[in-house]
């Protein structure tokens, strides 16, 4: 059984992996869109190559953890998402005198 350290480095990564999974989204989203508009006021030009280049890489950075997301997802299936204690303290019964 993983120690309670280990589950929240596990934690901790998968919420790494979705942050970066939109920070490579975004970025490979910006690159195809440089290299439509450099491939459409010059084609074949420079400019448009680097940006088509910058697309490849963060579109395998974002392939990359997707499969690593899914892989950690699939290694976990039914846990809780969350182990803290509720943030309400519980009401008290007392006994009436």
């Amino acid at each position: 059984m993983a120690t309670e350290t280990d589950h929240a480095e596990s934690v901790r990564a998968l919420r790494q992996l979705r942050r970066m999974r939109t920070f490579y989204a975004g970025g490979a989203v910006l690159w195809a869109v440089s290299a439509v508009s450099a491939g459409w006021d010059d084609p074949g030009s420079r400019q448009m190559w680097v940006s088509v280049a910058f697309l490849v890489v963060f579109a395998a950075l974002l392939a990359m953890t997707c499969i690593w997301l899914r892989r950690q997802q699939a290694d976990h299936p039914d846990e809780p998402a969350h182990h803290a204690a509720p943030r309400r303290p519980a009401w008290r019964r007392h006994a009436n005198a």
